[in-house]
């Protein structure tokens, strides 16, 4: 999961970049860059950390031109603290091109193979991203007649792309001379929507991973880049798109309407927040029949993605709702913190109880999933402390028991606390009386209740159906491995502080 942001306008775009890339802070807190345009220079500047600590004045005046991309970085295939592998990447041939990407491919080691034997290109690091950008040049120089790279060329290499890469990519990207260039893999796993402005010099226009980017920055919702297809702007604001998968599925991740999209953004014509209050009308609805001798006094949730569901649950069956967390904003997203041991450390200062709501009641907490248990463990040991006399803790999301391989920090079915046990042991794992999770089908229901037209999703992490086909037992083995050992590595930093942090800029390419 990580944010991205591409924007064509009639005036500089250093700021709207950045303010676009605020409003995505909260889908990746590792690092941040931006790229801009003018005529056919790049100037990039990119780092480690949060977006208002990456740029400074200075290299915000550096950023020129009318047309640039942006993003933010979690986490997934990459190492945690490498600041190499901060994006946009930049390759400077055939044409010159820059690329942010969002999620994660599942062939990138075989592909990254193919372009060293194949492509004669060197992937200069581990992540996956790196190797998306170099498979669009090739198929880009490929592509393009006499060195000319027009929309026909650019719906071409897209089409090369999809047949070459597998699994999720929502991604933009900046061709020198040319224009934006934006596209979605062909299940649509990651989002990505399209926004207008129109002013007195001519149309405007905005990609973002979230509709919350667009608005706040003065741009209408289009609608969204559909799965497979590619949309490129050019420099002078002419709009261009292609379906280039024939064979394309419209399947979102889930998992983005449960947790990972802010509340206020609308991602493939779902509102969500009415697919969060949805969820919570579901939940009520499984509570009434199966839990009924629950003595339920107040509904707490924890703050923020649950609210609205744990606001609906408690309407629905007629409780008292409370604010009994009171959130530290700033502490970041403790479930996309790279390190177990930082994200353990983190939720007791991201969060602290309000005794008063829990002195002597039942307590029903409501949040938005259950991953590793981590957070819930320490939030019913805060109850506890607080004075809870019972402690039910609900799910608005199915048991995770798989791991998610598009784009989501949750790779090992070892650090997954659902993963081999029953709702009883793991209501005992995490110190609760009951543990309530939401049945699958209603999560699909709350969701598509706010779009009826929406008939799949990608729900891998709950039934370890993988949408693309190419995921295997070995592939997963092969990932637990991986991970295990950079855990044991980050364990090693942990003993000896915090790893040291490397800044990396350039103000132009």
């Amino acid at each position: 999961m990580c944010g991205i942001v591409g924007i064509v306008a009639r005036s500089p775009v250093n700021q709207l970049l950045y303010d676009g890339l605020l409003l995505l802070q909260h889908r990746g807190q590792d690092a941040a860059g931006i790229v801009t345009s003018a005529g056919s220079t790049f100037h990039m500047h990119k780092g480690p950390g949060l977006v208002r600590d990456v740029f400074r004045t200075r290299d915000m005046r550096a950023l020129q031109g009318h047309m640039g991309i942006g993003h933010c970085r979690y986490p997934t295939a990459g190492s945690a603290f490498d600041a190499g592998e901060a994006q946009p990447f930049y390759v400077n041939s055939p044409f010159g091109i820059v690329l942010g990407h969002n999620g994660n491919l599942t062939n990138w080691g075989e592909l990254k193979e193919e372009m060293f034997r194949l492509d004669r290109r060197h992937i200069n690091t581990n992540s996956d991203s790196e190797v998306l950008l170099n498979v669009l040049a090739h198929e880009l120089e490929r592509a393009a007649r006499g060195y000319r790279v027009d929309s026909e060329a650019v719906f071409a290499a897209v089409a090369a792309v999809h047949r070459r890469c597998r699994g999720a990519y929502a991604v933009v990207a900046m061709v020198a001379g040319t224009g934006l260039v934006a596209f979605r893999d062909p299940y649509g796993i990651r989002p990505l929507v399209i926004g207008r402005s129109d002013t007195p010099d001519g149309p405007e226009w905005m990609v973002a991973s979230e509709s919350v980017a667009l608005e706040a920055l003065g741009f209408s919702l289009v609608r969204d880049v559909g799965p497979g297809e590619a949309v490129h702007i050019d420099e002078a604001g002419r709009f261009a798109s292609r379906q280039c998968a024939p064979q394309a599925v419209h399947a979102p991740c889930i998992f983005e309407y449960v947790y990972l999209a802010r509340p206020d953004s609308v991602l493939d014509g779902v509102s969500v927040y009415e697919a969060r209050l949805h969820m919570g009308e579901r939940l009520a609805d499984k509570i009434r029949r199966q839990y009924r001798h629950l003595d339920i006094d107040v509904v707490i949730p924890v703050p923020d993605t649950s609210r609205p569901c744990a606001l609906q649950l408690a309407t629905g069956l007629g409780l008292t709702y409370r604010e009994g967390f009171v959130r530290n904003r700033y502490v970041g997203r403790t479930f996309i913190m790279p390190g177990q041991t930082v994200r353990k450390k983190s939720v007791r200062h991201k969060l602290s109880a309000i005794s008063m709501e829990f002195k002597d009641k039942n307590v029903l907490i409501v949040d938005d999933s259950i991953v590793r248990g981590t957070t819930s463990r320490e939030i019913v040991q805060m109850a506890r402390e607080s004075g809870a006399r019972k402690v039910f803790f609900a799910s608005a999301a199915p048991p995770v028991r798989f791991p998610n391989v598009y784009g989501i920090d949750m790779p090992t079915r070892s650090e997954l606390i659902a993963t081999g046990r029953t709702e009883d042991e793991i209501a005992a794992e995490i110190g609760a009386d009951a543990v309530i999770y939401q049945d699958l089908d209603a999560l699909k229901r709350a969701v598509r209740e706010a779009n009826p037209g929406l008939e799949q999703f990608e729900t891998s992490c709950f039934d370890g159906e993988y949408i693309t086909g190419d995921v295997t037992s070995q592939y997963l083995g092969e990932l637990e491995t991986r991970r295990d050992d950079k855990r044991q590595e980050q364990g090693e930093e942990d003993e000896e502080g915090e790893p040291g942090r490397v800044h990396v800029s350039a103000s132009s390419i």
